[in-house]
């Protein structure tokens, strides 16, 4: 799921559009037809673009329904990851060989990564959703919840019928807004998409090769550095500083090998390269270095499971091993999760909507406490932790 982080969508449009949202859903299918107006559109296109919106329930349903990043990563990785998906990416890689050497060549970006998104996104195409797109993107910048994130995305999918890549009745994908093979958003179309097959059109729903090099060059815009790692499973000595592991903290590899961190396959990249360690389900699961393309990552999707999953089969695509799953502690359920997140709260801590999923700010707290209690600070939180709080 392509996902813009909400900062970067706030700088879209003005402020005073960020206002906008709630109320009569047609008055507000009406305002949007007047900004697209005095935008410049003529009034037969903004007719047919909106002709027949309507808000989707299902949209709305969907979108607080993510129950799945609630999942650690263990076994989120084990629910996305199967034998099948993995050979029919390295059959896909074969299919589309030629492709895949073009984006190489263009883009520095291995087919591991890209087939790693195909697979996840849209089961290399075969679901790619059927909300229209039209009404979902319409009716999530209605709710208040989001309005700066979607609300642009409108007029992007406007400026597309406008251009005749884009069927508002009959375009359909995700409940987010994403379309075709590797879900990308009508915003990310314009800057990113390419007629790969030469056909005259961006087919990102009915052509591979124009979704693969439609996300690939997406990625690249998005600050990938050519010919680069993106992450990497590790060996940890037992003496590690666990206060400087998460996603935060950048040390070289040179420093991390000092402290004795060895790569579980091949080496590690250049000594003067930055990296993250990570350690998804603390210090006794698995651990992965984490290079500057993994945040890259991020930009296509805010959740730290999924983008760690998807960057973990890029590499099993590209032939490594299953990663070591270790002996994990035990976790917290979901009720326990927003326990912990309450009490973090009351604490002080920014761990923003308790929901029980272990974000980003979730895991700095839990680090920050257990440092404070002198437990082993791996950002990984467990039962004893939430009973010391």
């Amino acid at each position: 799921m392509r996902i813009l982080p909400l900062a970067l969508a706030a700088l879209l449009i003005p402020s005073v559009a960020l206002a906008q949202c709630g109320g009569s859903f047609s008055g507000f299918v009406e305002s949007l037809k007047q900004e697209a107006l005095t935008a410049g559109y003529d009034r037969t296109t903004v007719n047919g673009f909106f002709k027949g919106a309507r808000q989707d329930q299902k949209v709305l349903r969907a979108d607080r329904a993510q129950g799945v990043f609630q999942k650690p990563f263990i076994d989120f990785s084990r629910h996305l990851i199967s034998q099948n998906r993995i050979d029919r990416g390295r059959s896909m890689a074969q299919k589309y060989d030629s492709t895949f050497r073009r984006i190489e060549a263009t883009y520095g970006i291995n087919r591991g990564v890209l087939l790693a998104f195909w697979a996840f996104e849209t089961d290399y195409g075969a679901f790619q959703g059927d909300f229209n797109t039209r009404n979902a993107l319409i009716t999530l910048a209605h709710d208040c919840r989001r309005p700066a994130l979607f609300r642009p995305q409108i007029f992007s999918a406007l400026e597309l019928y406008k251009r005749g890549n884009f069927d508002p009745a009959r375009t359909t994908g995700a409940w987010a807004g994403e379309i075709g093979m590797v879900q990308m958003l009508p915003q990310d179309i314009l800057d990113n998409g390419v007629d790969a097959d030469g056909d005259g059109h961006v087919s990102l729903k009915t052509s591979a090769p124009d979704a693969l090099m439609s996300g690939a060059k997406m990625l690249s815009h998005l600050g990938w550095q050519p010919g680069q790692p993106w992450l990497q499973e590790v060996t940890l000595p037992r003496d590690l500083d666990l206060a400087q592991t998460g996603i935060e903290t950048k040390l070289s590899v040179r420093d991390w090998q000092r402290q004795g961190l060895r790569a579980k396959e091949g080496s590690l990249a250049s000594g003067n390269m930055k990296a993250s360690l990570l350690l998804p389900q603390g210090h006794r699961g698995p651990a992965f270095l984490a290079y500057p393309n993994f945040d890259v990552y991020f930009e296509w999707n805010q959740s730290f499971t999924y983008v760690l999953t998807a960057a973990y089969f890029a590499n099993r695509l590209e032939g490594a091993s299953i990663y070591n799953a270790g002996k994990p502690d035990q976790g917290l359920s979901n009720a326990q999760m927003k326990q912990l997140q309450q009490r973090l709260q009351n604490l002080g801590y920014d761990v923003g909507k308790v929901d029980g999923i272990l974000g980003a700010k979730t895991r700095a707290a839990v680090q920050t406490e257990q440092q404070r209690l002198g437990l082993p600070a791996d950002a990984w939180p467990t039962p004893a932790l939430l009973k010391r709080l």
